[in-house]
């Protein structure tokens, strides 16, 4: 825990357990996409993967810490970050409060559910706990230009799931645990879809009363919120891959 304090080294821990898992559940996309987590003090700094290192290779220690604009605080000369990346994450967690992290995917089911222009579909108990609680985004070019983040941040509100037209998903969380249950249920859900359409046969929807129902049930019972599913994979990580926390 070298230079930091035991708070940042547990957030740097999370952040570089979620990389890991990401990739163990074949989210990621080479070196391309980010999760980012805020970091405690009062000047406003962020983690961020340095750029070119695959997620399976991100540890705690190599997590770089970054200003509201994706430039390096320290180490400048030797972090190799993608400034452009940072500029969705920055959108949110500048306008955010409870966005203490953000993740960002493309991943083939999350893009092709992107591609599709009925969003999101309430077919299976996953895809029902979004229910209601999907945002949209139009597809403007890569996410370069700073004016985009307004614009990103009005179309979020104050929902905790984005679907990124013709780019990806977008989920966020009061911790990393959240941010990532959050992922994981919306990369589920995109992957139910995409199998349950391919097949040519007609799709049967739920009532919206159903659907509701069920995203009610999902939000009080609070599964993204809960301890035991996040400490779980830190055991799997443990056993497999446990550099991470180095």
């Amino acid at each position: 825990m070298p230079n930091f304090t035991p708070q940042e080294w547990q957030i740097r821990c999370d952040l570089a357990a979620a990389y890991r898992l990401i990739s163990f559940f074949g989210m990621d996309d080479l070196i391309s996409t980010h999760l980012s987590a805020r970091l405690p003090g009062a000047e406003p700094r962020f983690l961020l993967n340095p750029y070119g290192l695959m997620f399976d290779e991100i540890t705690a220690s190599s997590l770089v810490a970054v200003d509201p604009e994706g430039h390096a605080i320290q180490r400048e000369d030797e972090s190799k970050i993608n400034n452009a990346g940072f500029t969705i994450h920055s959108a949110v967690h500048m306008n955010r409060d409870n966005a203490h992290c953000v993740i960002h995917t493309h991943t083939l089911a999350g893009m092709a559910v992107a591609a599709q222009g009925q969003g999101l579909l309430p077919l299976n108990q996953k895809s029902m706990c979004f229910f209601g609680g999907v945002a949209y985004h139009e597809y403007e070019g890569v996410a370069l230009d700073l004016s985009e983040r307004d614009r990103l941040v009005r179309d979020l509100g104050k929902k905790d799931v984005m679907i990124l037209k013709h780019h990806g998903l977008l989920t966020i969380g009061r911790t990393v645990s959240e941010a990532f249950l959050n992922m994981y249920l919306l990369e589920q859900s995109c992957r139910i879809q995409i199998a349950a359409t391919q097949g040519g046969q007609q799709i049967v929807l739920p009532s919206e009363g159903v659907a509701a129902h069920t995203a009610s049930q999902f939000h009080e019972h609070g599964y993204n919120r809960s301890a035991r599913p996040w400490a779980a994979l830190k055991r799997r990580l443990n056993r497999i891959s446990p550099d991470y926390a180095s």
